[in-house]
């Protein structure tokens, strides 16, 4: 991210389909036509990782580090590749256009893919899943056999299974390998399925000049296939439970903290073994983009650790964590050190030297530069540097409309108004926030696809203090107004971004 461009954040799930969630088929090829039309260099995304029903479907919350969510498989590719035919997909239901529903959308995916799934299985094993297998064993042989038990003992998370498995006694895996050979392999049909697809489309934007920016979440859930299989890189006591839990204390969002509820690392085991768990991690993030944001980078720093059984994140505490010895680790695998920094909240001096020491970019969320510290607030336009990524707003953020409307006061819009050196009426709020963040001295601007379209607080992704109602948006058929996209293609040329 070392040239002056710009792009649009909107996750997979997001995008059209009439199968009730986005997916990596059409819409996604015609999203980054659009792109390329709006004179955009950037895509990005969520997590691509397997979510879970229990922990809302949020992409942050995944049963696996490493694998892919197999409803992102698109139904119409795998007709257009024989393993699906016509007459499959007619019993199709009508999905709401504005947002996933999730468990409808799994029972009828779920149905399509174990059909995929048989129709495979009767043709000989290519090559290239032989090669996929053998390549990615080393996370996809623990994650197939997690899922396949999971499913056995009817979704018990791992640390209630029976002792010999809970345990990983190899004898019993081999007998759980050996009596469920069928099941496991379909699991690690799934991720070649999804690794094919995905190689295609992300041939496509190389084709139209599209870098996606994917987002690695700091921490993993405790019912995982990688806690499960490496429980010594964890504080866990001996029967498998957390001992200690992720969250970060009070704050913009809530003024109870968050209690994210992640185990926490057990950085002297990583430090020990060389960080192999975390450079195969990004290894795997970078097969898939050309760009990782590391979400909640701070937490590499120092993190916040708040003992298990708390059920707010108040009564925690920081814990500092081995982060040159990590750092200097990835320099050495990846010199050019693809990824940028999620340094947003209260960031301490020792996190922007580490930001510093390796120059990673970090972030600018607009939003949070209209305070009352305005102009000294680092996160105002006038204040940002060119090794940075600018946004109007993040997926945790409301949208710009929806900010500016329900979240700001009368002195904030009136800062605004100054600022940008004119009076506009609210429904314009978004237009005035992305060209200010436009021309900006940063390299990289990136704005929510709400912003883009002026949507309101009904569109919002998340909300971070949300258990339940988030990650469901969806952008319906908005990509269909000619008159947003020229206008984000005159700004992006206007602003030297194109």
């Amino acid at each position: 991210m070392t040239y002056r461009a710009s792009g649009i954040l909107c996750h997979i799930t997001s995008l059209p389909s009439r199968y009730g969630i986005g997916d990596l088929g059409p819409s996604a090829y015609g999203f980054v036509d659009w792109l390329a039309a709006s004179r955009q260099h950037y895509w990005q995304i969520l997590p691509l990782n397997p979510t879970a029903g229990e922990s809302g479907n949020s992409p942050y919350q995944s049963i696996s580090a490493f694998a892919a969510n197999p409803l992102l498989l698109s139904p119409d590719l795998l007709l257009r590749d024989g393993l699906l035919e016509e007459k499959d997909l007619q019993s199709c239901p009508e999905f709401s256009d504005h947002e996933v529903e999730f468990e409808e959308v799994t029972v009828f995916k779920e149905r399509l893919l174990q059909i995929a799934l048989e129709r495979f299985k009767q043709q000989s094993r290519p090559l290239a899943y032989r090669r996929f297998c053998n390549r990615e064993g080393h996370w996809l042989d623990d994650f197939a056999l997690f899922r396949t038990i999971k499913e056995q003992y009817d979704g018990l998370p791992w640390n209630r299974w029976p002792d010999p498995i809970r345990y990983r006694e190899p004898n019993a895996l081999m007998e759980m390998k050996t009596s469920m050979a069928d099941r496991i392999e379909d699991e690690k049909i799934l991720q070649y399925l999804f690794f094919v697809q995905w190689q295609r489309l992300r041939a496509w934007c190389r084709l139209r000049n599209i870098r996606i920016v994917g987002d690695l979440p700091i921490y993993v859930q405790h019912d995982s296939a990688d806690v499960w299989a490496h429980p010594d890189l964890f504080k866990l006591d001996a029967h498998g439970n957390s001992v200690a839990l992720s969250g970060v204390p009070p704050d913009y969002f809530s003024e109870t903290g968050q209690l994210w509820g992640h185990p926490i690392y057990q950085w002297d085991r990583m430090k020990e073994r060389g960080f192999d768990w975390w450079i195969a991690r990004i290894e795997r993030n970078l097969q898939l983009f050309e760009t990782v944001r590391i979400d909640h980078f701070r937490g590499l720093v120092a993190y916040w650790e708040v003992p298990a059984g708390e059920t707010t994140a108040i009564n925690g505490e920081w814990k500092a964590a081995p982060v040159y010895e990590l750092m200097r680790r990835l320099q050495k695998r990846f010199p050019f050190m693809p990824f940028f920094a999620e340094d947003l909240g209260t960031i301490t001096a020792d996190v922007r030297e580490v930001i510093g020491v390796f120059n990673l970019p970090g972030m600018r969320v607009l939003q949070f530069g209209l305070d009352g510290s305005l102009p000294e607030n680092h996160l105002a336009p006038h204040n940002y540097i060119r090794h940075c990524i600018a946004y109007t707003g993040t997926h945790d953020n409301n949208t710009s409309r929806g900010w500016y409307e329900a979240e700001a006061d009368e002195e904030t819009r009136s800062r605004l108004a100054h600022y940008a050196g004119f009076r506009f009426a609210p429904e314009r709020a978004h237009e005035v926030m992305i060209r200010l963040v436009m021309g900006s001295v940063a390299d990289t601007a990136i704005f929510p696809v709400q912003d883009i379209f002026g949507l309101g607080a009904e569109d919002r992704m998340n909300r971070p203090s949300w258990a339940e109602g988030n990650w469901g948006w969806r952008l319906n058929n908005n990509l269909s107004l000619e008159s947003v996209r020229k206008k984000l293609a005159q700004w992006t040329w206007l602003y030297g971004r194109s």
